[in-house]
């Protein structure tokens, strides 16, 4: 078990985050805009605006910045000029907030939703009784292509989430938060989803899977969302690793000069009440 340092702090709710061309690059729901932060000199710089709160993030090979628009439910594109244009309306598929984004060395964009409104019925029920309704958050996992082509990919997911590629890219792992599992899928040349599968309970340690990251072993770090840790898990669901942070963990990357750097993005909570506009997001890190 390792101990994450703070390195930076006093935003508002981290999400997204993605090492990329030797910086960190993340979102902040609640200023509404995507940023880098260099790793050395702790500088933090605004790429863009996203008015409509932005959240997942990727690129599409010619380098060209995709992020999630959430309310609005749509796949941004930051053009060369600077300008932010549409480049998919995912809302048919959006049970509610569009939310975290994968995009594969193609273009191609894998996109949850909330599926629901969570912070209404987390008002009204408790995590348990949430938990233990199959309908909660079930919704779509969709795939958007590099020409904005929307294709729904899995059907039943509850709250799909965090996502990564093992296995060379052959298998797409998705965390289910509100199933607490992190649920596997074979990706077929044509960027389908077949032969789905649980790659790994996280229900024994109580871990609502939320961002999750891949390390260069093939072991998969899953922010707890309801605890201040990063759990590290084999396919199978043998736990191999945490992290503890100073507060809830709800997303996270593995990156740095070496690969092995753990950058969780932390926060006292996920309601917006706790969060927005309350500078209480802190980004931590730790050598894995």
């Amino acid at each position: 078990m390792a101990t994450a340092q703070v390195i930076h702090d006093g935003f508002d709710f981290g999400e997204g985050p993605r090492w990329h061309d030797g910086q960190l690059w993340f979102s902040d729901f609640y200023r509404h805009a995507v940023y880098t932060l260099d790793p050395e000199s702790g500088e933090e710089t605004k790429v863009v605006d996203v008015p409509r709160q932005p959240s997942g993030l990727g690129w599409l090979p010619d380098g060209r910045l995709l992020v999630v628009s959430m309310t609005d439910q749509k796949v941004m594109r930051l053009e060369e000029d600077g300008s932010l244009v549409e480049h998919a309306d995912i809302s048919a598929h959006c049970g509610y907030h569009a939310n975290d984004m994968l995009v594969d060395d193609q273009g191609r964009a894998y996109v949850g939703n909330f599926g629901y409104d969570l912070h209404t019925d987390m008002a009204q029920r408790s995590v348990e009784e949430i938990l233990g309704d199959e309908s909660a958050g079930r919704t779509d996992l969709v795939r958007v292509d590099p020409d904005g082509t929307v294709t729904v990919v899995a059907e039943g997911v509850r709250f799909p989430n965090g996502m990564v590629f093992v296995d060379g890219g052959r298998t797409l792992v998705l965390a289910e938060t509100l199933r607490l599992q992190l649920t596997a899928f074979t990706v077929q040349d044509d960027g389908s989803l077949t032969d789905r599968r649980v790659w790994a309970s996280t229900a024994e340690q109580m871990v609502a899977p939320d961002g999750i990251a891949a390390d260069p072993q093939g072991g998969v770090w899953v922010s707890a969302a309801l605890g201040p840790a990063v759990v590290r898990y084999a396919e199978g669901g043998e736990v191999t690793g945490q992290v503890e942070t100073t507060q809830n963990a709800f997303a996270c990357a593995v990156g740095g000069a070496d690969g092995r750097t753990l950058y969780a993005m932390t926060a006292p909570s996920s309601e917006p009440k706790d969060v927005d506009g309350q500078s209480a997001g802190a980004i931590e890190t730790a050598a894995i």
